[in-house]
């Protein structure tokens, strides 16, 4: 398995600002991380920081190999 083009960062949180990142990523059906990192890089984007569009991943059953 290939590694993970991202930085991994311990992160602490206070436990309610936790508790509402992770009701908020339940309702835009994302996960914490994704959240956060979506959160970030729209406070990045109002305070003018140009970002690259993120890269995204491949998902789903790769296509059937031809047996010809």
């Amino acid at each position: 398995m290939a590694a993970s083009p991202k930085k991994a960062f311990p992160l602490r949180l206070d436990p309610l600002l936790y508790a509402a990142i992770e009701r908020a990523a339940a309702g835009d059906l994302r996960s914490i991380n994704a959240q956060v990192e979506c959160l970030l890089r729209e406070a990045l984007a109002r305070r003018g920081v140009k970002l690259d569009d993120p890269v995204a991943t491949k998902r789903g059953r790769p296509p059937k190999a031809d047996p010809g």
